[in-house]
């Protein structure tokens, strides 16, 4: 999970450096996949994606880059929101890509913070009920 993470994570944030290694890869590791419910789509046997939700937010969705567009990020956030109802997550705003992929599965935003982490500006995005 975590190579998967890697590499989905520096196609999505090249703007953050070292993005899918280092401190940000041990905190995956060692948080986010224990702390979160994880749902992992497979093809041929191996994982294509990763979905991490913590309560109702999604805390990481990250699509293998050889399996983006063919629906497995939409099916993950869809099952979300049929466990969950109204899902949110935040999303970097420099990630053009996958702020219109939110914005396609129905996602609105909500407000904005500065991630103390990176520097990054990111949105609060919600997919209401229904």
């Amino acid at each position: 999970m975590a190579d998967l993470w890697s590499r989905a994570s520096k196609q999505a944030h090249p703007f953050i450096e070292g993005e899918g290694k280092g401190d940000r890869a041990r905190r995956l590791r060692e948080v986010c996949l224990r702390e979160a419910e994880n749902r992992v789509a497979e093809e041929d046997g191996g994982a294509v994606a990763l979905l991490g939700l913590l309560g109702n937010e999604i805390g990481g969705l990250f699509v293998d880059p050889r399996a983006q567009g063919r629906g497995i990020g939409r099916a993950l956030v869809e099952h979300a929101a049929a466990l969950r109802g109204e899902v949110r997550l935040e999303v970097f705003e420099a990630g053009t890509g996958a702020r219109r992929f939110y914005e396609l599965t129905g996602f609105t935003e909500q407000g904005r913070r500065l991630d103390e982490e990176t520097g990054h500006p990111l949105i609060l995005l919600l997919r209401p009920e229904g």
